[in-house]
């Protein structure tokens, strides 16, 4: 679909993008390389790009690191070496990963520093299993809750008790060394217990959010230059039933006006079936579908990262041809939504945002653009 109005989403949505490049956000935060050791860990969708940014800062600085991001998510560095491993469900390089970085943090003494980067995906790319289970176990655990719908905080919390690296331990680990953790935030609230289950969050840790989805909306909101309504930073629940609500918001706001969303919505899949798609193109398929063609709304929603559930895109965009479209190729919009196959729906139109890996992580951004 190639319109003005939805070129102008797309730019929307890479300004909160663009928010959230660890490049830009994080040399405010990061610390000055302290008198002993300095060692940088990470682990997250970012954690590559977010190495690369203290490389940056840090210039000729004595300093060594190790960090592991998702499989197609790296950059080039120099100094800090970078593992990949398999996001959202863990693999046996995960493990690996894990173990590498608590070797790598182990015999600190108080004049070390370690500095970790977190960021979305960290769960499963640091997959060290707890005594007593082993990472099939963890794997059965990942996939099943990934089916289940439930909500970040609820995943975060059962994975950490079946870790042996997350919920402070990898703090714990670098004990007594000064250690500072620079955050990229992807769930609703930006509890650091939640974000990557928590590895190196305890209390009274110096723990600093460099980039939020509050701080990429916002930076949505400047680039639209228009009259714009933030309708919440973390919503949740199910994609399909928060597509139908804002439906029926925007059928009664009047134009012109922007809305714009960030949280986690969940997909429920059941026992019923299942094809391809996230929960971004879950969202605005049902949205089109309440929307049933509105002549003055137009809608993009994709996740930061630029990877939707499993597949290429970042997300989709709608419009008041969408269904129309769609019937003139024989395609049923309430089928596909029924069998969770919005990204097939959406490819066969042409329709599909495609970013690549984004290198950051704050959530979902959702925009609803209304004349």
């Amino acid at each position: 679909m190639e319109d003005s109005r939805v070129e102008f989403l797309k730019r929307v949505f890479g300004a909160a993008l663009a928010a959230a490049s660890p490049a830009l956000c994080m040399p405010a935060h990061l610390p000055p390389p302290g008198p002993g050791r300095n060692i940088v860990i990470g682990a997250g969708k970012a954690a590559a790009a977010m190495a690369a940014a203290v490389e940056t800062a840090w210039g000729d600085a004595d300093y060594t690191g190790l960090v592991v991001t998702r499989y197609g998510h790296t950059v080039p560095t120099t100094r800090i070496r970078v593992l990949e491993a398999a996001h959202p469900v863990p693999d046996a390089a995960s493990e690996a990963a894990a173990r590498e970085i608590l070797a790598a943090v182990r015999g600190l003494t108080p004049r070390d520093q370690v500095v970790a980067l977190i960021s979305g995906g960290a769960s499963s790319l640091l997959a060290l299993p707890a005594p007593g289970l082993t990472l099939a176990d963890k794997i059965l655990v990942n996939k099943a809750l990934l089916a289940s719908g439930a909500p970040i905080a609820t995943m975060n919390r059962i994975r950490k008790a079946l870790s042996g690296i997350k919920g402070g331990k990898l703090a714990a680990a670098c004990a007594p060394a000064r250690l500072v953790t620079l955050a990229i935030s992807d769930v609703p609230g930006d509890d650091p217990a939640i974000i990557g289950s928590g590895p190196t969050w305890v209390e009274g840790a110096d723990y600093r959010l460099v980039a939020t989805p509050r701080m990429a909306l916002a930076a949505a909101a400047r680039a639209a230059d228009m009259p714009t309504e933030i309708l919440g930073y973390a919503l949740e629940g199910e994609a399909a039933a928060l597509g139908r609500a804002h439906a029926a918001l925007a059928l009664r706001t009047g134009g012109p006006k922007l809305l714009l969303s960030g949280g986690e919505t969940t997909v429920t899949i059941g026992a019923g079936p299942a094809g391809r798609g996230g929960r971004n193109m879950e969202y605005l398929l049902s949205l089109a579908l309440a929307l049933n063609g509105a002549a003055n709304i137009w809608a993009l929603a994709g996740d930061s990262d630029g990877i939707d559930g499993t597949e290429d895109a970042a997300g989709a965009v709608i419009g008041p041809d969408t269904l129309p479209r769609a019937a003139a190729l024989g395609l049923n919009a309430a089928d596909f939504l029924a069998r969770h196959d919005s990204y097939s729906f959406f490819q066969a139109l042409g329709d599909l945002v495609i970013t690549g890996p984004s290198l950051t992580n704050v959530n979902d951004i959702r925009a609803i653009l209304i004349t």
